[in-house]
């Protein structure tokens, strides 16, 4: 499970296996006692969440968006061949 990057208490991360077809690039997130999946393509919205304050969620949203390229090139570094 390869942690990404942390921020506010909560850390960004994805599975080492993102099921069989892969799907599409996504990180989650996980922290004070809640969890979250994010899409980062074809555009960065919440694929769903539980635990996490809406106000929160928003906040984690804007910076995964800000974070985006990040993501996405460690996804591809970590899965592309």
């Amino acid at each position: 499970m390869p942690s990404i990057l942390r921020y506010k208490g909560y850390t960004f991360f994805f599975f080492s296996s993102e099921g069989v077809p892969r799907e599409p690039v996504h990180v989650h997130v996980r922290g004070q006692g809640g969890f979250g999946k994010i899409w980062m393509e074809p555009e960065v919205m919440t694929a769903h969440a539980s635990g996490i304050p809406a106000k929160t969620l928003r906040e984690l949203v804007r910076f995964a968006s800000e974070h985006r390229d990040y993501f996405i090139e460690r996804w591809k570094e970590y899965f592309d061949d």
